[in-house]
């Protein structure tokens, strides 16, 4: 009995501390509603944690691509996304057309994406740290890329002075 007893609260505190983790790095909250007949109504919550753990599992091959082609872009990525904690509750796009707005704001340290028509409505809520590890490991992939062509063209050139 005791035994038993042991292995539940080793179960239980095991369950407890990964919750806790979860909930430290924030929920990715994802809303679709479709207005129309048969239409979706998709409502998700996904812990903020799996988005760079499940990056892991990503090939690197494409991990390296994604970052070739973000290259430019990742020094402005970072910068923005870490700018973002300064503005916790801001809007920074807001546009109407008719029927139609979207949104993009910041809500505490969440980015908030909201996209309204007759038809459809679209809200997103992720933290910023996450996307920020997304861009990290985006870089750390395209600079490991940029480091392995240094080497390689280093050796081709250094075969090529051998050659003559």
């Amino acid at each position: 009995m005791i035994l038993l007893a042991k292995v539940a609260l080793g179960f239980g505190t095991t369950v407890a501390v990964a919750g806790a983790y979860t909930f430290h790095q924030g929920v990715i909250r994802i809303d679709i509603d479709e207005f129309r007949s048969g239409g979706s109504h998709v409502h998700m919550w996904v812990p903020a944690a799996v988005v760079p753990m499940a990056l892991h599992f990503v090939p690197q091959q494409h991990l390296r691509h994604g970052g070739r082609e973000m290259r430019e872009a990742m020094p402005i990525a970072r910068a923005l996304f870490r700018e973002l904690k300064n503005y916790p509750n801001t809007t920074f796009v807001e546009v109407t057309d008719g029927d139609q707005h979207v949104r993009v704001a910041t809500e505490g340290s969440r980015l908030a994406i909201d996209v309204t028509e007759p038809g459809e409505n679209v809200h997103l809520r992720i933290p910023i740290s996450t996307v920020e590890d997304a861009v990290a490991q985006l870089e750390r992939a395209a600079s490991s890329q940029s480091i392995r062509e240094h080497k390689e063209g280093k050796a081709e050139r250094d075969d090529d002075a051998d050659w003559q």
